[in-house]
């Protein structure tokens, strides 16, 4: 048996397939491409395959980390040329790996967000008044969890923010929590900076870049 990091992007169209979905689409991709899949011992064996840090319906993703076990050698050359022979329009398989770091080291997520407003001015008000709002600490709004929903200070969740005009469109570039314990979903943050404006942007593109450990180090 060996494990095997696959790390894929996820954009386009594709940005719209659920987790669950996402799951059943990287299954039968296996299945097609003949990889060997490890599967679980015991009365209902199924394939193992773990998808590290789930991206939010929606959102785009770089280099989103998968694991899988196999139980023959293949090169990871070789898996990653098959998977991306059988792979539907969106998803691509970027790398194959050995796994590095530990799935609960993932501790924090890299963004790029690009978001349209309908002038310039709007554009401007809205990042000069966001940066603001980052700066002074606090930006309270309603997340929800497994004991329910309440009120969090978000910037708490925040550990680099940087924002920008051009023209009409707004450019971030943030580091937001990410991991089991703690999360911070880049949607729930601009939604929150935009109910304090009551900023109502045409467009938004949320794109998580990479995966980060607890001191801001790739994570791999």
């Amino acid at each position: 048996m060996k494990s095997v990091r696959l790390w894929f992007k996820k954009d386009g169209l594709a940005v719209y397939i659920s987790h669950l979905d996402m799951n059943r689409c990287m299954t039968r991709a296996v299945r097609r491409a003949n990889i060997p899949l490890w599967y679980t011992e015991g009365f209902n064996p199924h394939p193992y395959m773990t998808f590290l840090m789930p991206l939010p319906l929606g959102q785009s993703g770089m280099r989103e980390p998968l694991d899988i076990r196999i139980e023959e050698e293949l090169s990871f050359k070789e898996i990653k040329n098959r998977l991306n022979s059988v792979m539907p329009e969106g998803i691509e398989i970027v790398d194959v790996a050995k796994p590095i770091c530990k799935p609960n080291e993932i501790a924090a997520g890299e963004y790029e967000i690009d978001v349209e407003f309908s002038s310039e001015g709007e554009a401007e008000g809205f990042a000069a008044g966001a940066a603001s709002v980052i700066e002074s600490g606090v930006l309270n709004a309603e997340k929800r969890s497994k004991r329910g929903i309440k009120t969090v200070n978000l910037c708490e969740l925040i550990r680099s923010f940087e924002i920008c005009s051009d023209g009409n469109f707004v450019r971030v570039k943030t580091v937001l929590a990410a991991g089991n314990s703690v999360n911070l979903n880049a949607e729930l943050l601009m939604s929150a900076l935009c109910n304090e404006f009551s900023a109502e942007p045409e467009k938004t593109e949320i794109v998580r870049t990479k995966l980060l450990r607890e001191d801001l180090s790739i994570f791999e």
